[in-house]
């Protein structure tokens, strides 16, 4: 079986043969460059991997694979617009680029395309694979909307914050190894043994970027940390620090949090001191270890031979204990 270097190889070289560019040319150029912005592509190897695993053929699987990296540029398109960011992977995107109009229509492209190719399967299995598809791109959109209440409610709990990060982020990891696993002849159940893997290892691999974004060597992250508490994210680091303080603790937080008038280097350092005195960072990474194990009691469920779980296991790893 292929380790991950290997089918993320495999993978670009087939990204490249595709052809995104039409006319209008403002729908389709902000396509090609989004997907040019690179990227780790975890997800699509998922689905390569996955049908690998089952029928020891890794390429039946690229349409789905494609379909899976097509729908998560769709969502980074529009989150970039709705997170009013301007900057993604060191390049201006695609709204700051051009403008909103356009990035929602070529997001709304992707998306479309994204069906396209979803759907070249066999007839035996398309209708589990799009049924499959189809959820997972509701329960994203379910996600990305708690993620936008919660900016602005006040209430917002620990139990909140990782069910919004498990359809926000979980769910597509989970669907696009179970969509892998349904093209490699996987039965029902080992499929979905496969899916709730996913989103165990989504929920922590969302979880150590929260971590990183705060914690993280600046060096080694290649950014600079604190950005999610520039911008008053309520994050797990921020709700479990809640959770945690006492009532003076808390107001102070709190405060932090609802204001944009703090310096912002004084800001950083003050929540990362409460953090740092609650031990938020331990208690973080105790909870990534929650998931972690959590999904490796799914992957032991299934039987497959014992070194193609070691390379599953090993990107897991890749996913939960990185540091950038």
């Amino acid at each position: 079986m292929n380790n991950y270097n290997q089918l993320i190889k495999y993978f670009e070289q087939e990204l490249d043969k595709q052809n995104f560019s039409g006319q209008p040319a403002e729908l389709y150029e902000p396509i090609t460059y989004t997907l040019g912005f690179g990227g780790k592509r975890i997800r699509p190897v998922l689905t390569l991997m996955a049908c690998e695993l089952f029928s020891g053929v890794a390429a039946t699987a690229i349409p789905q694979a494609i379909a899976i990296e097509l729908f998560h540029n769709f969502t980074l398109i529009h989150d970039d617009i709705m997170d009013n960011a301007p900057i993604r992977r060191g390049k201006k995107t695609v709204y700051k680029k051009w403008n909103s109009n356009i990035a929602i229509l070529s997001g709304d492209t992707l998306f479309a395309l994204a069906y396209q190719f979803a759907q070249q399967a066999d007839k035996e299995i398309v209708h589990n694979i799009l049924g499959v598809f189809n959820q997972t791109a509701i329960e994203v959109c379910e996600g990305q909307q708690f993620d936008l209440n919660y900016e602005t409610n006040n209430q917002v709990s620990v139990d909140d914050y990782i069910n919004m990060i498990r359809l926000k982020t979980g769910v597509l990891f989970g669907a696009s190894l179970k969509i892998g696993a349904l093209i490699g002849g996987a039965s029902v159940t080992e499929a979905n043994n496969l899916y709730h893997f996913g989103v165990n290892i989504g929920l922590g691999f969302q979880l150590k970027d929260d971590l990183l974004d705060t914690f993280g060597d600046e060096k080694i992250f290649g950014k600079k940390t604190g950005g999610d508490i520039i911008t008053n994210k309520k994050t797990f680091l921020y709700l479990k620090a809640i959770e945690c303080s006492n009532q003076e603790t808390r107001d102070e937080l709190m405060a932090l949090y609802n204001s944009n008038d703090y310096d912002q280097k004084e800001k950083i350092k003050r929540v990362k001191d409460i953090f740092g005195q609650l031990n938020i960072d331990f208690l973080t990474s105790e909870e990534i270890e929650k998931y972690y194990i959590k999904g490796m009691d799914y992957l032991n469920l299934i039987n497959i031979d014992e070194d193609n779980k070691e390379i599953l296991k090993d990107i897991a790893s890749k996913m939960i204990l990185r540091d950038k």
